[in-house]
């Protein structure tokens, strides 16, 4: 190839700078992490040298960066080799970032507000056991893998699950969030960015001695300090019962939805209405009940009962009578007991892609279809039209 056919350093600024940043999820050059582009001559032929600008050093992501900005830099014709330079914004690019992030909302401000686009959903129980997070962590996964743009908090600071469920505990610990200046990248694991206090901990480490004003500053900046980004639906995996943390989620989301776990059981029935009626205080919405752990179906074909039945119809019942105003509660999906949901949930390997066949995978699958295809009423929400 001569000199004049040499491929132009504004190709090869196309190409890197649409490698798309694996925490933010957005192409390099839209956040400006790019730098000095060039291309020489060698003797083996065309050199593309391509200067990028991590966030902060020590970067989780700096290696799976550089491989793909080398990658796409050798696929543009006529390129022989790579040689990438890696260096770090400086404080102010840094804060011009965390500005363009937030898209104009001021620092440690809720971007869930009743005018979000972001539908928010809180998956709650009455009592403890009844399999509400490994509910939730596959219904966000199921989700994610359909397309949508899905966030998952863990509010349940004292019985954390999530980073276990979703396969992202290694040697005991899970992935911390990356920290841009006062905002945090949440982790991602099957396409779901997630957050938990589980992250924060050392192997092992439990939360004691936490109170209402703690879990609620916890929970608080869950919602304002981590950057979700642009999200179809945010799951909140809820801790059981009515307490501090139910309470701080009513105050600071009074407009959520509401998905309420039960398992047949009557005991767990009679909980479980009680945290709907707690919701419902708070103004927020019920959708529908999930009953977990229903009769599976035996090598016989007999079926065995082992928490009994009706819970969930007994819940949407009830939650139904106590609002005649409301829409209808319903039972949205019921979950048959399922010895693959559990080997999923201790190896972090959701059962809705692990065994999508599975009764309990079909029943969520069910409820993910459910979920998605509600939508979210307009209701108390300023839309950006101007009539005319």
């Amino acid at each position: 190839m001569t000199s004049a056919e040499a491929p132009s350093a504004e190709a090869v600024r196309r190409a890197v700078g649409a490698v798309v940043d694996p925490e933010l999820r957005r192409p390099l050059a839209e956040l400006d992490m790019l730098r000095e582009i060039a291309v020489t001559d060698s003797p083996d032929g065309h050199v593309a040298r391509v200067g990028i600008a991590l966030t902060i050093v020590g970067c989780p992501a700096a290696t799976r960066i550089e491989n793909d900005v080398r990658a796409a830099a050798a696929s543009v014709p006529g390129i022989a080799g790579v040689d990438v330079r890696v260096g770090v914004m400086t404080p102010e690019e840094r804060r011009a970032l965390t500005e363009r992030l937030r898209g104009g909302r001021a620092a440690r401000t809720l971007p869930f507000g009743p005018d979000s686009l972001t539908r928010v959903i809180a998956v709650t129980s009455g009592k403890g056991g009844v399999g509400k997070s490994s509910v939730t962590a596959n219904l966000a996964v199921a989700l994610a893998a359909r397309g949508l743009r899905i966030g998952l908090i863990d509010a349940d600071v004292h019985g954390f699950s999530i980073p276990a469920l979703l396969g992202m505990v290694h040697d005991g610990r899970a992935p911390q969030p990356t920290r841009i200046d006062d905002l945090m990248l949440p982790p991602i694991a099957f396409d779901v960015k997630t957050i938990s206090i589980g992250m924060f901990l050392r192997d092992g480490e439990a939360v004691v001695a936490w109170r209402g004003p703690m879990l609620h500053r916890t929970v608080q900046q869950f919602l304002t300090d981590v950057h979700f980004g642009d999200l179809d639906i945010l799951l909140i995996d809820m801790p059981p019962g009515t307490g501090d943390i139910a309470i701080s989620l009513g105050q600071l989301l009074p407009h959520a939805e509401v998905l309420v776990v039960t398992t047949p059981q009557e005991a767990a029935a009679e909980v479980a209405i009680r945290s709907g009626l707690v919701a419902r205080q708070t103004g927020q919405r019920i959708i529908g009940v999930v009953e977990n752990m229903t009769a599976m179906t035996m090598p016989d074909g007999t079926m065995l009962n082992l928490f009994g039945a009706g819970g969930g119809a007994a819940v949407a019942e009830a939650l139904t009578a106590a609002a005649p105003d409301a829409d209808p509660v319903a039972v949205l999906a019921s979950i048959p007991l399922s010895s693959a949901l559990r080997v999923g949930g201790d190896d972090g390997d959701p059962v809705v892609l692990a065994h999508p066949d599975d009764p309990a995978s079909r029943a969520i699958q069910s409820l993910a279809d459910a979920v998605e295809h509600r939508g979210r009423g307009l209701a108390g929400r300023s839309l950006s039209v101007t009539p005319r």
